[in-house]
């Protein structure tokens, strides 16, 4: 497992660079005509030579992309993320080889032709293919597929933006079934190999540089300005929940539409395509196109410091990004959180100083403040947005405003909608999928503790005699010479003759034996595994003697243990 974890996060790392040097080479062609793979997305994009007509270059990248998904892969549509989650609750961590192929190709056309949507939700989907594509050849079980899946997505987001800490807790956080010290292990070997790579490639430094963030003499922030991120936190935790109900929102317009899947997106993209233009024509920037981290970059370095201008792009962003993945593009909803966050953030620091002059209020730590919580809010990731942030800028005086920030955006977020912007798209296709993780506390039910004792063990000799003192509801094991022949079935109380020369007619012989310390989620997998409905627990599972025998389990008791599990769970 160490080793496919390693190699899953070798072609991640690889995968991200690639995929980064393709969304430069669609970008170059569709823009400004060059065949060149060089494009930095931390620098604004200069006006292309088309002129007016850039406004249907991302219509030439929907019809590619709706081509792409509806002829190879439909799953490749959207931002992926749920897709990955859907398949590791419901799909055994199977997914097919060609989604990642296919994401690559469709996820770079529409982020190089201008979409509003960002790089990591594709490089979480292409590298979880890979991680289950591997599993499948290696044959190893569903349950250690699913690591690898969470593997591979942790690996794109730490490859992605240069942060390791960040994609490791997004894999704890939203892709692993239960975390451990093995499963964490093996999903950081994944991460720190892609971050390696990507760093080796793209350069150690933060995804965002901002020098004048990376302050190394900490400081006290003024309790007067930790006050002023409670309003913001739960201003935060609206505006989330407004992200995530008017992408769905935009979708289910699109699908209402009376056309085809080729001129709905067209469509949405040609509006994209609009507002590109009215701020390149207006401004001198496209501002809204693509993952958007030049502009971020201009707030946190408070290059962009007007909060109407500021709100201006928080509303054409979040215009962009529902056109974009509501008529059906490919791409992530992480970077225009990063984006929706630091315009408003930097929007709510700028009107507090205009209302506080007296109080020293930096911008950017709002800016930082509001894309971790837009982050968390949206997607649930508590602890990635935390990482990240820092990760991100190396800021860490930021880090208390952070925290309050992202506490409030995301508890208040659950109070209003419970699902994330991944578990709502599950949701409306009728799919459940938990958001965040609990104590594995099935785990510490052992054999012992839900064995019933009140079974009954008889000589097979003496069965015939002894049987109208035995009750049909009581585990009846059948012996003959002190070893166990099997369980005695309920159906020979409607039958009371017997013939002991044939005892397999009425007995139950696909039963299991587990030591008393087994725990339950081992005795549920034997279970499923051998088909196998009566468990005996024994004080030696290797011995089939009656004489070792500490009592049973059958779904009665796995059924009350997991009961009292439920009491203890939020």
């Amino acid at each position: 497992m160490i080793f496919l974890a390693l190699l899953v996060g070798i072609i991640t790392g690889f995968g991200a660079v690639g995929f980064r040097a393709l969304i430069g080479l669609v970008h170059n062609i569709l823009f400004f005509g060059n065949f060149s793979f060089s494009y930095n997305a931390n620098m604004h994009t200069l006006a292309s030579s088309w002129g007016i007509w850039v406004i249907f270059v991302p219509v030439i990248g929907a019809i590619i992309v709706a081509w792409l998904i509806q002829t190879f892969a439909p799953e490749a549509k959207g931002h992926g993320v749920p897709e990955v989650m859907n398949a590791i609750y419901y799909n055994e961590g199977k997914i097919k080889p060609i989604v990642a192929l296919i994401k690559s190709l469709a996820s770079s056309i529409s982020i190089g032709s201008g979409g509003s949507v960002g790089r990591e939700g594709p490089i979480i989907q292409i590298g979880a293919a890979f991680a289950s594509t591997l599993g499948q050849i290696a044959s190893i079980p569903a349950r250690q597929r699913i690591i690898l899946i969470a593997a591979g997505a942790g690996a794109g987001i730490a490859a992605t933006f240069n942060a390791p800490i960040g994609g490791l807790a997004f894999a704890m956080e939203l892709m692993l079934v239960s975390i451990n010290a093995s499963t964490v292990g093996l999903v950081a070997v994944a991460t720190a190999t892609a971050t390696y790579i990507g760093r080796y490639f793209l350069g150690a430094t933060p995804a965002l540089n901002i020098p004048a963030l990376e302050i190394t003499n900490l400081h006290m922030a003024s309790p007067y300005i930790l006050l002023l991120f409670i309003p913001f936190g739960i201003l935060m935790g609206f505006a989330a929940t407004l992200f995530i109900h008017i992408i769905y929102w935009f979708e289910d317009l699109f699908d209402d539409l009376p056309f085809n899947y080729y001129l709905r997106h067209m469509a949405g993209m040609f509006l994209v395509g609009v507002i590109m233009y009215i701020f390149i024509h207006y401004t001198n920037h496209y501002y809204v196109q693509g993952v958007g981290y030049a502009t971020i970059i201009d707030i946190l370095k408070q290059l962009l410091n007007n909060p109407w201008l500021l709100l201006l792009l928080f509303v054409a962003k979040l215009l962009s990004t529902s056109l974009t993945l509501g008529s059906g593009a490919s791409g992530g909803v992480f970077s225009p959180s990063l984006f929706l966050g630091a315009t408003l953030g930097a929007a709510f620091g700028g009107f507090m100083h205009m209302l506080f002059p007296g109080l020293d209020i930096n911008t950017a730590v709002f800016a930082l403040a509001g894309m971790a919580a837009m982050i968390s809010g949206s997607t649930g990731a508590v602890m990635t947005a935390i990482a990240m942030s820092f990760e991100l800028t190396r800021d860490y005086n930021s880090i208390l405003p952070i925290v309050i920030s992202v506490a409030l955006a995301s508890n208040l977020r659950k109070l209003i909608c419970n699902e994330s912007i991944y578990t709502l798209k599950l949701l409306r296709r009728g799919i459940i999928v938990p958001e965040g993780l609990q104590a594995d506390l099935s785990s510490a039910n052992r054999a012992r503790d839900i064995m019933a004792q009140t079974f009954q063990v008889v000589e097979l000799t003496l069965l015939e005699q002894e049987l109208p003192n035995i009750k049909p509801n009581q585990i009846t094991i059948v012996e003959k010479h002190g070893e166990i022949l099997g369980v005695l079935r309920n159906k020979l109380f409607a039958k009371p003759e017997i013939n002991i020369e044939t005892p397999e007619e009425f007995l139950d012989t696909n039963y299991i034996m587990v030591a008393p310390f087994t725990n339950l989620v081992a005795i549920s997998r034997k279970m499923q595994e051998k088909e196998a409905e009566i468990i005996l627990v024994t004080r030696n599972p290797n011995d089939n003697s009656s004489r070792t025998l500490l009592g049973t389990i059958t779904a009665k008791e796995i059924s009350a243990a997991m009961g009292r599990t439920a009491k203890l769970m939020v």
